[in-house]
């Protein structure tokens, strides 16, 4: 790689050639910095899960990387029996979050979520996680998510969402590319993680995600945090 190609201290990644196999303990580092109230978006992720793990209950965090969410929700429920499994298809991820949470109610699995066989869950994650699946098949990942969960059980989706329309777009992605500068990323690395991303990362817009959400059978959905092109909702069947 060379300098141009280099999207944080550390990390490089060519045109339209994004991947999550980068170095496991400089990933959340470089996540926090790039989005928004990330840190305290998993927080919020863990009060909500107050509402869905009953004994015995399984959830499910689809794009674990670190594990980090999963530590939070197993933190907050220190003497609750259930389990959290993280499916995440880097294996280096997958390692570094079973080094990290050691809890014996947490297992990572490196699988490739549309084709892993979900047992029947009262809570599914989705943390930025959509928004690198493939158009053409996220419509496939709800609506198994839908069908796996319990009456009752929830999904979070947090996503990076688009504007409704350019005027609208233009200003939020110039707030938000304020928001990188002002987070230490130098102008080269803002326009490395930009080529970087595509063909990677294809945001919905909020509607287009409702609608999504709404094709795999949820109709109880609220928002339960945003931010400029950041967003985040509760799905419940």
């Amino acid at each position: 790689m060379n300098n141009s190609d280099e999207v944080d201290d550390g990390i490089d990644s060519a045109n339209a050639a994004w991947a999550f196999d980068m170095v496991p303990e400089r990933f959340e580092s470089h996540i926090r910095r790039s989005v928004p109230y990330y840190d305290d978006g998993q927080s919020l992720v863990a009060r909500l899960s107050d509402f869905f793990l009953p004994e015995g209950a399984l959830a499910y965090d689809v794009g674990s990387t670190t594990g980090s969410l999963a530590r939070q929700i197993l933190e907050r429920h220190p003497d609750k029996r259930f389990s959290i499994v993280g499916i995440d298809r880097v294996p280096g991820m997958v390692e570094y979050a079973a080094s990290r949470v050691r809890d014996p109610r947490a297992s990572f699995i490196c699988a490739d979520a549309l084709q892993f066989d979900y047992d029947r869950s009262h809570l599914f994650l989705l943390y930025y996680t959509l928004q690198f699946i493939h158009p053409s098949v996220r419509a496939d990942l709800l609506r198994k998510i839908y069908e796996k969960l319990h009456w009752g059980g929830g999904l979070l989706l947090f996503e990076k969402v688009r504007a409704p329309d350019a005027r609208f777009q233009d200003y939020l992605s110039q707030v938000y590319l304020d928001f990188k500068l002002e987070n230490r990323f130098t102008p080269a690395q803002v326009i490395a993680k930009q080529r970087s991303l595509k063909g990677n990362l294809e945001p919905f817009s909020e509607n287009g995600n409702l609608t999504l959400l709404a094709e795999a059978g949820f109709s109880d959905i609220v928002t339960v945090f945003k931010w400029v092109c950041f967003q985040g909702w509760l799905a419940i069947k």
